[in-house]
């Protein structure tokens, strides 16, 4: 099995260096790069193309949010993985609609990071058990149950099946292949589930499926 290649951006040298020893450490993970800052990043992501990219948020030059947009547009094939000191809730939003597969606190990185780079070099989505319950609830989005009781549509097996796999970061195409079914099953199954529900974007997705326990089992890889 190939290594799972990672880039890795923070511009703190005594966490840089904690970071790279511990991904060093593990023999599945090969560190392709590393920067100071978001500028050095960019570039070095779209030259490398890494699986997995480790962001800090706050950097000088492009910030967390700034790159990992940049990423999530410019080079699709690698998922990036927020590491942080915040706490903060209102944090983790705004990454995940800015593309984020996977946000860290630095203090369970000791603990966590390996796991957390599997998890999203498989095409999940690693939230930190720490904020995972409290950091995508939020009562006042819709999370899609209200819309499903309003209508009185119940979600099929497929389309529960489909929208489980999209809360937890997969693609289309790696849908259709994990379950077995064409690209355009897997969008019209999508479009069906978020139509029955109420839920017109990725966070709004990734909300109901925290609110019913989708993405726990992500925590735990």
């Amino acid at each position: 099995m190939d290594p799972i290649r990672v880039v890795l951006a923070d511009d703190h040298p005594i966490v840089l260096a904690g970071i790279k020893a511990l991904l060093n450490a593990d023999p599945e993970i090969e560190l392709a790069g590393e920067a100071t800052n978001g500028g050095e990043a960019l570039p070095m992501i779209r030259s490398l193309v890494p699986d997995v990219a480790v962001l800090d948020v706050s950097m000088p030059g492009l910030n967390g949010l700034e790159l990992t947009e940049r990423v999530a547009k410019e080079c699709p094939a690698t998922r990036v993985l927020v590491l942080t000191v915040h706490e903060d809730a209102a944090y983790v939003q705004p990454l995940l609609h800015a593309g984020a597969r996977g946000y860290l606190l630095k203090r369970s990185a000791a603990d966590d990071l390996l796991r957390a780079v599997r998890a999203v070099a498989a095409g999940g989505v690693y939230l930190d058990p720490s904020i995972a319950g409290h950091a995508l609830a939020d009562p006042s989005a819709a999370t899609g149950s209200s819309g499903s009781d309003e209508s009185g549509e119940a979600l099929s097996p497929r389309e529960t099946e489909v929208l489980r796999l999209i809360a937890q970061g997969f693609s289309n195409k790696e849908i259709a292949r994990r379950i077995d079914l064409s690209v355009k099953s897997v969008e019209t199954y999508k479009a069906r589930a978020a139509e029955k529900l109420g839920l017109k974007t990725r966070a709004e997705i990734i909300r109901y499926g925290a609110s019913h326990g989708w993405l726990d089992a992500l925590t735990l890889r």
